[in-house]
């Protein structure tokens, strides 16, 4: 009776290989000990030995061979294979577990999403297609489990990202006693129809956006205030402390002629200053004792007007002359003076 009550986990990998572990360290702690199976019934059993034994630190703690029919016995036996340690027959059907769904599809309609795999060609009545998701606001998988092989949810976000994945499960106890599903079919994300690589894009795509344009506008406002501050220290420089003057563009020919040689330049100032110097003077004029004869003159001669001829070849050493050459301007222009008008025409100056 102890035989029996020997724990095994048993798997039938999609009807195709049988898995059997058992505890080893607990059950056989001193013994390395030997597994063979059968498929065939009756009293003419074929025994075979384990194929490929499952190890733990170095003893056999399991069995993995291939499925060859609905009824399995298995024997586990001491090491030489002398005394049977358990023993058992068993429906190999009622522990299979199923392959992960094929060729998974997605159909979007609106709100609306329906999956769908291909369909296995054995047991599809057996099994049940369980889908789950969940968007990147939800923390745990909501899960919907429909007939093999579709199943479809109302209710999807458009503006959300949605993580997927789906599985294939045995139905309990109708067709396995061990509740056994596939394992998970690749995670899938989706948005509005739309197939992506990760739902952390999404998560990422607004908040980079948000940062791209505020960062810009920081930039442009930290421009505009720099820009105004510098005008206001420009001016609050030019009035606290004015620019003082660069001789180099008010003295141009000092340092673009001269190489800044100020004595060179000066002398040539001089020269230059001598050259264009005025070669005539204006005689000083006095004229006191000449006027009293004009007056006297006058008062005797009446109020008509006389004219007065002078050559300037003839009268260049006649006192009058000179005192009438002072009263005159430098240019050709009409001056006075006591009254009379002093007129220049070519050799000729005429008093009027």
């Amino acid at each position: 009776g102890w035989k029996d009550a020997i724990n095994t986990t048993i798997i039938n990998f999609n009807n195709e290989k049988m898995q059997i572990t058992w505890a080893v360290r607990e059950l056989f702690p001193s013994e390395n000990v030997t597994f063979s199976y059968t498929f065939d019934e009756g009293k003419t059993k074929v025994w075979k030995p384990c194929p490929t034994y499952l190890l733990d630190q170095d003893y056999n703690s399991g069995c993995l061979f291939k499925t060859e029919g609905p009824t399995l016995a298995m024997s586990i036996r001491n090491s030489n294979g002398s005394e049977e340690l358990f023993s058992k027959i068993l429906k190999s059907d009622f522990y299979i577990k199923p392959h992960p769904p094929e060729n998974v599809t997605f159909f979007w309609k609106a709100d609306t999403v329906t999956v769908s795999c291909n369909k296995p060609e054995r047991s599809a009545s057996c099994l049940r297609l369980e889908l789950q998701y969940k968007s990147k606001f939800d923390k745990d998988w909501q899960s919907r489990t429909s007939k093999c092989c579709s199943v479809g949810e109302q209710g999807f976000d458009p503006r959300k990202c949605y993580s997927f994945r789906v599985r294939l499960k045995r139905l309990v106890p109708f067709c396995n006693v061990v509740n056994y599903s596939s394992d998970w079919e690749a995670e899938t994300f989706w948005m509005n129809g739309t197939l992506l690589d990760s739902c952390n894009d999404d998560i990422k795509s607004q908040p980079n956006t948000v940062i791209v344009l505020s960062c810009l506008l920081a930039v442009l406002l930290m421009m505009l205030i720099l820009s105004i501050l510098l005008c206001k220290w420009q001016r609050l420089r030019k009035s606290v402390m004015p620019a003082i003057p660069d001789p180099k563009y008010i003295f141009a020919d000092l340092f673009n002629d001269h190489n800044g040689n100020f004595q060179e330049w000066i002398d040539k100032t001089d020269h230059a200053m001598a050259q264009t110097k005025p070669d005539y003077e204006e005689p000083e004029c006095i004229i006191e004792a000449e006027s009293q004869q004009e007056d006297e003159n006058s008062e005797k001669q009446g109020p008509q007007d006389k004219i007065f001829s002078f050559s300037r070849a003839a009268e260049n050493s006649d006192f009058k002359a000179a005192q009438i050459a002072c009263l005159m301007p430098t240019s050709n222009t009409i001056g006075s003076f006591a009254g009379f008008q002093i007129l220049m025409n070519d050799d000729m100056y005429v008093m009027l």
